[in-house]
């Protein structure tokens, strides 16, 4: 278990509380766009800020509900058939999450280049920009926490915006501006300053402000007044029975549907490797710069969804967008994760009339201003002063990002990034040097067999005569096709009347000769 203190209390009680507005409209979001009982997504949301809170070792990742898990689990309800045998599935895939975690199946989040992981996030914040806008302007067609560029209702986040002139609503339209005002005076010095002030999140002012502008704009035209639709929508009950009714279990007598396990093997391979991604995204964001324990989150996020599944709820993952939303509102450590799912719980039982008077503009405009932290300008200069090996795959991955979803865009982008390093590798390995006759190739580090083409175009053009020293002594590896493409050369060198020596090529079918000199007619010089 994670221990944490009451240390940073000042930093995580507001900052939970900000997870709490920013989650509860993506647990929502999610679980109807999953198919999928609204509460489901709550009882998610609360179960990865409690359980996976105290698990796991990040001290800022949040976890819950993804909406990179929609289109699996709506296709996974509908073709099961019932959403209680679904949620076996869910048991059964944080079962195999512990188990990858026993493996150290974590160190699969460490081959993420850096440029991919930062382009990843810049993505996410000009996503979050894109998707929020018609939300805060009174056009909710799209269900909150979409990432996707193809939406359900036929739309694309280009096409989405387009409609904005025609479809936006006065009354969000107003809400959303003076939650923005709201938002923008309190990232101010002068605010930041104040003692009292800072203590109080920007984003529950936006938001109480939203809850007065619109009660009172119930005096003003119809078309000012936000209807249910533009508002925050939570199940509403009674009494605790009531609540509880809202609970559904797993239906274990389903365990032999080979659906079921199918399913489980899905959401917990597309859910680790989410976790995996956000971590890495998390740590880099950390301003303490520390680093979560990849094998022990994996443990965490099992027992997360063991317990969500055991009470209802969808399958979970760490998701980047509240983890960053916890670390710009000043998060400390994993306190605030598990203030937010408290607050989630306790607030969806005890006042859920009260949060469905919150406009969704409010909340966007919260998204919002997280998206910017994420996707600022001044991002694409830092890592364009890194070079273009960074900046390229940087590049690639916000556009593929953007342009079709998360883990699509991470993979085109792990591949730009391969190509780069593949490149990289190629150039400079391979040194050819001559005087005269005498000539010196030189292996500059590890040669793998995309250097094969270079290596044999530079032994092609050796002229009758030549001594030629060719020197691996820099090189820890050499791949198996160059040395085939050496013996091969060594066949020739009689019939071209070219005299070969060998210094740190082991292989017995190479004329091995170790050798001190660098070479042994003359001494070329670079």
């Amino acid at each position: 278990m994670n221990n944490f203190s009451f240390k940073h209390i000042k930093s995580d009680l507001p900052a939970g509380l900000v997870v709490f507005l920013v989650a509860l409209p993506l647990c929502l979001g999610v679980a109807l766009a999953s198919g999928a009982p609204l509460i489901s997504g709550v009882i998610a949301g609360a179960v990865g800020g409690i359980v996976v809170g105290l698990l796991s070792g990040s001290q800022l990742g949040v976890s819950g509900p993804a909406a990179g898990l929609t289109v699996i689990v709506l296709n996974a309800i509908t073709e099961i058939g019932a959403y209680d045998s679904f949620l076996l599935a869910v048991v059964l895939a944080g079962i195999f999450q512990i188990i990858l975690g026993a493996l150290k199946a974590g160190v699969i989040g460490y081959y993420f280049p850096t440029s991919v992981i930062k382009g990843m996030l810049t993505a996410i914040g000009i996503i979050i920009i894109l998707k929020q806008i018609p939300h805060a302007m009174g056009i909710d067609l799209d269900y909150e926490g979409d990432e996707s560029f193809f939406q359900n209702d036929g739309q694309n986040t280009f096409s989405e915006l387009i409609r904005v002139t025609e479809l936006f609503n006065e009354g969000a339209l107003m809400i959303g501006v003076i939650s923005l005002g709201i938002m923008i005076l309190w990232e101010q010095p002068f605010i930041k300053k104040n003692k009292i002030l800072n203590m109080i999140p920007g984003a529950l002012v936006a938001v109480i402000v939203g809850i007065i502008l619109n009660t009172g704009l119930t005096i003003l035209p119809s078309f000012f007044h936000l209807e249910t639709n533009h508002l925050v929508a939570l199940p509403v009950t009674n009494s605790l029975k009531d609540f509880s009714n809202l609970f559904q279990f797993p239906n274990f007598s389903a365990i032999s549907n080979p659906l079921i396990w199918k399913t489980a093997v899905v959401i917990a391979i597309i859910a680790s490797l989410e976790t995996l991604l956000s971590v890495e995204a998390t740590d880099k964001l950390d301003t303490d710069s520390r680093i979560t324990p990849t094998n022990q989150e994996l443990l965490a996020q099992g027992a997360g969804n063991i317990v969500s599944g055991f009470l209802g709820g969808l399958p979970l993952t760490q998701v980047i967008v509240r983890s960053s939303a916890n670390i710009h509102a000043g998060g400390k450590t994993n306190l605030s994760t598990i203030i937010h799912g408290l607050i989630l719980l306790i607030c969806t039982l005890t006042i859920p009339t009260i949060l469905n008077q919150i406009p969704l503009a409010s909340l966007a405009i919260v998204l919002i201003m997280v998206g910017y932290k994420l996707a600022k300008p001044s991002i694409f200069k830092e890592v364009y002063k890194e070079g273009h090996d960074q900046f390229v795959p940087f590049l690639v991955t916000v556009i593929a990002v953007v342009l079709t979803d998360l883990l699509k865009g991470i993979g085109i982008g792990v591949f730009v990034a391969m190509c780069y390093i593949l490149y990289t590798n190629y150039k400079g390995s391979i040194s050819f040097m001559r005087d005269k006759k005498n000539v010196l190739i030189q292996f500059n580090k590890d040669i793998f067999y995309i250097n094969k083409p270079e290596l044999k175009q530079k032994l092609a053009s050796l002229q009758e005569g030549d001594f030629v020293f060719i020197d691996g002594t820099k090189a820890s590896f050499i791949d198996h096709d160059i040395f085939i493409t050496l013996e091969e050369f060594q066949r020739e060198v009689k019939v071209r009347n070219i005299e070969v020596e060998f210094k740190g090529i082991s292989r017995k079918k190479l004329n091995y000769r170790q050798s001190n000199a660098v070479v042994s007619k003359t001494i070329i010089s670079e």
